[in-house]
């Protein structure tokens, strides 16, 4: 690596918990010379608090941290046509955030960070926009990845379950797309990114459903059972905490018993 080059990592941080960095996370972590927060407005402060707690406990010393607002997405267009040109949009804005940012905060020769719940790999735009700013050709940087635990690896823990089935597969996809991926005998479906509850639309199908929101932290809940009988407590323990907090993350598995109840 040149000493003029800007280096950038990206590391997964877990779904909340600190202790659920990896040792290489946290070596990523000292090799910093600044991290990037991109803060989610005053309703989501409690992420932005748990970046610096994670700083905190593993970073020596008081790290330099940059923060900068994370531009605003039109979710009206999420079960539209227009979904996919909504995200692309509101990628190009917090690409225009990123790239300003490593132009102005970070010297030549320097090393920045950002932190990115779960795994970056898996439904988070941080990698995509850094490519985005390396095509504009404006500012020059390499980047690494360090993995990190999804919340889809912190829910079947939390339940003490196995993802996968003997030899059949998983399927991830976002609560928009459910209806095309219904479960099945050959294989389970874990689903993310459903703010519209998309499961109360299986009720009667014989399905199980592993559910959790906030994992890892604090406010952490669970619930497990039949579909039909757990649904609409799910639906209202979902609204309290959304009410309470202002917003809510959850991940799910759904998956058909062939007993009807074992795990």
């Amino acid at each position: 690596m040149s000493s003029e080059t800007r280096h950038l990592l990206v590391i997964g941080i877990g779904a909340g918990d600190p202790d659920h960095l990896t040792l290489a996370a946290v070596k990523a972590m000292r090799r910093a010379d600044v991290f990037f927060v991109l803060g989610k407005g005053r309703e989501k402060d409690s992420l932005t608090r748990l970046r610096r707690d994670i700083l905190d406990e593993h970073v020596p010393g008081h790290p330099r941290i940059v923060e900068a607002e994370d531009p605003w997405r039109d979710r009206s267009q999420d079960e539209s046509a227009g979904y996919a040109e909504a995200v692309h949009d509101w990628r190009r804005r917090r690409a225009d955030v990123c790239e300003r940012l490593i132009r102005e905060e970070l010297a030549p020769g320097r090393t920045g960070a950002f932190l990115v719940w779960g795994d970056p790999s898996l439904y988070d735009s941080t990698l995509a926009i850094l490519e985005d700013i390396r095509a504009r050709g404006e500012v020059t940087f390499d980047h690494e990845v360090v993995p990190g635990i999804s919340s889809v690896s912190a829910l079947a823990a939390r339940h003490r379950i196995n993802l996968n089935r003997v030899g059949r597969p998983v399927h991830i996809t976002p609560g928009r797309r459910l209806s095309e991926s219904l479960p099945n005998d050959d294989g389970d479906i874990v689903v993310m990114l459903d703010a519209h509850e998309s499961f109360q639309h299986l009720a009667g199908s014989g399905i199980w459903i592993y559910w959790g929101a906030y994992i890892g932290t604090p406010d952490e809940i669970l619930i497990s059972g039949p579909l039909d009988e757990v649904s609409d407590r799910i639906r209202r323990v979902r609204a309290e905490a959304r009410a309470e907090h202002g917003w809510i993350m959850d991940t799910y598995l759904l998956r058909i018993h062939p007993d009807g109840a074992d795990g």
